[in-house]
């Protein structure tokens, strides 16, 4: 069994490989070649803490994959010296279940996460777009950063976060670094970070909108990847009345997407107008339809995206002799 650590995985993860991996985890997905159950929550009540479980088994057009991902996440850990999400994925042979990799699994799913912006946007987004806004400046908004700038030549980003301070350290860490552009700005409130986006990426955790719908200009595509239950809701449900609604997986989207139930039990969204992306990939749906249309693209993580990152860092991780291996 061949083990990769965090920097292993980030070495046998390259961001533009990822996003065309994960184009066709969504194909597979729409396509009815893959095997998801929705994913297995185990309540940890004294830590008040949650663990997931999330298995797949998909039938690309290059190959097959194999995996099951534990993402647990502990709310105290931080207090502990320790990251509040805590993730392994299981690697296991396709034709004899036989177990072959454990990876690291935070940066895993912070780098596929990324990779799942960076698909919708390069099927959704304007190609000439030049002005991104990321909300959320922690590892989530790092990597949708990085997606974003693989798939647009972007000139302009700009971060809002509530801390000023994260914002500014994400800033110092990241400008400059291939492909992103030299000119991260700090905003210094939502309106200012939507005054020009071309693309927005709302990564964080808010239980209520971090924008208003009404700064949102025409023509723009926003990614909504940091809301993962019904009860937080990072976008406006009102913004959807207006766009061109896109998803991961429908069904997992009904089950978890705070922004999307309360669109419809709105009724300003029904669930016939969501499309999935793997339909756009596959050629069965349009993406984009004129520049002035408002793309949304909502993704609460399923793991097709999962199994097909882990069977891309093991490729990789074989060819360039990254990990430790060892008798299993």
């Amino acid at each position: 069994m061949r083990i990769l650590n965090t920097s292993d995985v980030r070495k046998a993860l390259p961001m533009k490989d990822v996003i065309e991996a994960t184009k066709r985890a969504y194909a597979a997905l729409s396509d009815g070649r893959a095997e998801v159950p929705l994913r297995a929550s185990l309540p940890i009540a004294p830590h008040e803490a949650t663990s997931l479980f999330m298995p797949a088994f998909v039938q690309d057009t290059e190959s097959e994959a194999l995996a099951v991902k534990v993402v647990s996440l502990f709310p105290k850990n931080p207090q502990r010296g320790l990251a509040f999400i805590q993730a392994a994925v299981l690697v296991l042979n396709p034709e004899t279940g036989q177990p072959v990799a454990l990876l690291e699994g935070s940066t895993l799913t912070a780098i596929r996460t990324g990779a799942a912006s960076g698909a919708a946007t390069d099927l959704l987004a304007r190609p000439n777009s030049r002005v991104a806004a990321i909300f959320g400046a922690g590892t989530q908004g790092r990597t949708q950063l990085a997606a974003v700038c693989s798939v647009r030549q972007l000139e302009t980003v700009w971060i809002y976060d509530p801390d000023p301070q994260r914002a500014e350290t994400f800033i110092d860490e990241m400008a400059g670094r291939d492909p992103i552009p030299e000119d991260l700005r700090s905003a210094r409130d939502p309106g200012q970070a939507l005054a020009a986006a071309d693309i927005i990426c709302t990564a964080t955790t808010a239980a209520a909108p971090v924008y208003d719908a009404a700064d949102l200009k025409p023509g723009v595509h926003i990614n909504g990847v940091g809301s993962y239950t019904l009860d937080m809701i990072e976008n406006p449900p009102e913004m959807l009345k207006r766009a061109a609604v896109f998803v991961d997986s429908r069904e997992a989207v009904m089950a978890e997407a705070g922004e999307i139930v309360a669109a419809i039990n709105r009724k300003l969204l029904f669930p016939a107008e969501l499309t999935e992306l793997g339909e756009v990939v596959l050629g069965k749906a349009p993406g984009r339809t004129d520049d002035e249309q408002i793309t949304f693209f909502k993704s609460v993580g399923v793991a097709v995206q999962d199994a097909m990152a882990a069977q891309l860092a093991l490729q990789n991780a074989e060819a360039m002799n990254l990990g430790q291996v060892v008798a299993f």
